[in-house]
């Protein structure tokens, strides 16, 4: 019989790499994904012990970078998706390049929209198959010095739960993976290394991943890693926007880590 097939994307590191991982572990064959040459490194250590690993370096925030990626699919059944590649980008919205802004959302919105678009028809057409979206709890919070992630990824939370309304009963199930800070390369690469949310401590991607991929096996609709996580959530249901907007402040303004704070609710 022929193995499970999952497409995991943003799996050169942190999350994706974890996730895929797991699916490896778990006995799927993979084609994983992302925009960076170390993708085939992670192929190299994700496909020891026999197991059947294909990477693809493509650029997922463009159109053609994710049909490079869906033709590498060769017509075989999928049977899981995880869209999790993603991009943040820290400091005050005016004072960003607005060729970076664009970049997180073509990455974290478009091209990942476009993905699920291609591949969730191709289950719904089946009848069968299993989509992890990664979205953040910093989707139910006003995203201070985060303004363009916080806001994508609370259009990922809201639309994983609207497209697993409109899959239900097609055989196709759809999971948010929602994660706080999470110890990956993500700081960095968003500038957010001077900051309090930065050099706070945070989770493993390894127990992200755990989460997430037991989540999206259940038919869970979604999970938030952590208590703590649980806890801040919770907490911005409840605080003005106005509130939590001040308190995401301090956590992510420039130079926060050098700056004594009281606040604790800073999703990411």
């Amino acid at each position: 019989m022929e193995r499970p097939f999952a497409i995991v994307t943003g799996a050169s590191s942190g999350i994706g790499f974890e996730l895929a991982k797991r699916c490896a572990d778990e006995g799927f064959d993979l084609l994983i994904a992302a925009n960076e040459p170390e993708i085939e490194e992670a192929a190299r250590i994700l496909g020891e012990g026999g197991r059947v690993v294909q990477a693809v370096e493509a650029d997922l925030a463009t159109l053609e970078g994710v049909d490079k990626l869906v033709d590498a699919v060769r017509g075989r059944r999928v049977d899981a998706l995880l869209a999790n590649a993603g991009r943040g980008l820290g400091h005050s919205f005016l004072e960003q390049n607005f060729a970076d802004v664009r970049y997180v959302i073509e990455t974290n919105v478009t091209g990942t929209l476009y993905l699920i678009h291609q591949i969730g028809r191709q289950m719904a057409a089946k009848g069968h198959g299993r989509i992890l979206i990664t979205g953040s709890i910093a989707g139910f919070m006003p995203g201070s010095f985060q303004a363009v992630y916080n806001a994508s990824k609370a259009f990922l939370d809201s639309f994983a739960a609207a497209l697993r309304n409109e899959l239900k009963d097609s055989g196709v199930s759809v999971t948010c993976l929602m994660p706080g800070a999470t110890d990956t390369k993500f700081f960095e690469r968003a500038g957010l290394t001077d900051t309090k949310l930065g050099t706070d401590k945070k989770m493993s991607p390894e127990e992200v991943a755990h989460q997430g991929y037991e989540a999206m096996m259940s038919g869970d609709s979604g999970v938030i890693t952590g208590l703590m996580n649980k806890v801040q959530v919770a907490m911005t249901r409840v605080m003005p926007a106005s509130v939590l907007a001040e308190q995401h402040r301090a956590q992510t303004e420039p130079g926060s880590a050098e700056k004594p704070s009281e606040n604790k609710v800073a999703p990411l």
